[in-house]
């Protein structure tokens, strides 16, 4: 009855994105009841990959990516794993036909947060391609379900918008990353002397990446479109709030939208995609 040990593995990654993101919860929640569980497994895989190298700290981090690595290729060889999260994301993953080599390119990037690093603006590009783009890449796989001609057409948006995504985190986690992880990832960029032009440098490219982005979430399939499209505006709210602080603050706080006005926004976004003016 492997069924039940699947259906299982999929709970376990539904949890997993709850418990760890309340804005990629709504946004699942808002796509087409058939892709949710699909979404979650990709979710769980990347949240299990990014607590490795963000979060055990008292542990040999370097083996257990190691470890995950070798679990994650011999699951998506054999068709199951133990792990329940790693059993689901192999299902999406063989039945969606996602490349492998997005996940080399994922799990690479994961490999990089193990070191600390300046980063230059070519491991800069690549570190958000294996962390972010891909991400978008293996979702694209499952909306478009098999149309390699519409996935090739909203591969490029899809691969700004993880983009905007990322660099939103980078600077919603400037804090964290700089005085816990030991982490700078903006290329040429001092974060002990980080000020308002270099802020303002970075937003006007995350600025133009979401303007691009908006155009390929307006081409994607009914089924997904409404889903994508509120991540779409939480993120751009938090971009506004981040916008509208000084270099200094977001040096020493974590800006965060409060679950209130995830609320909010979300019943905004599904107006706005009932009436069609996304």
């Amino acid at each position: 009855m492997k069924e039940i040990f699947d259906k299982l593995s999929a709970d376990c990654s539904k949890i997993t994105t709850k418990l760890y993101s309340t804005s990629f919860s709504f946004g699942i929640y808002f796509l087409n009841k058939n892709l949710r569980l699909p979404i979650y497994s990709i979710y769980g895989f990347v949240r299990l990959a990014d607590e490795i190298v963000d979060s055990f700290h008292s542990f040999d981090k370097e083996y257990l990516l190691n470890k995950f690595k070798a679990d994650t290729f011999e699951a998506l060889e054999l068709g199951i794993s133990l792990n329940p999260i790693l059993n689901s994301f192999q299902k999406v993953v063989n039945e969606y036909g996602i490349d492998h080599q997005l996940i080399i390119l994922f799990l690479n990037s994961m490999e990089m947060d193990l070191l600390e690093k300046n980063y230059t603006p070519e491991l800069y590009d690549t570190y958000i391609l294996g962390s972010a783009e891909v991400v978008g890449l293996m979702c694209l796989k499952v909306f478009t379900n098999g149309d390699e001609v519409e996935y090739q057409k909203l591969k490029p948006y899809a691969m700004k918008l993880g983009s905007a995504f990322q660099k939103v985190n980078f600077l919603r986690d400037l804090k964290a990353d700089h005085q816990s992880l030991k982490r700078s990832y903006f290329p040429n960029v001092n974060l002990a002397a980080f000020c308002d032009k270099q802020k303002k440098a970075i937003e006007s490219e995350i600025e133009t990446e979401f303007e691009q982005a908006l155009i390929g979430i307006k081409m994607l399939p009914l089924s997904s479109r409404s889903g994508v499209y509120l991540s779409y505006i939480y993120y751009r709210k938090l971009f506004t709030k981040i916008k509208g602080l000084s270099a200094e603050r977001i040096m020493n706080e974590r800006i965060r939208i409060s679950n209130h006005r995830k609320v909010g926004l979300m019943l905004d976004s599904m107006i706005r995609h009932k009436l069609n003016v996304i």
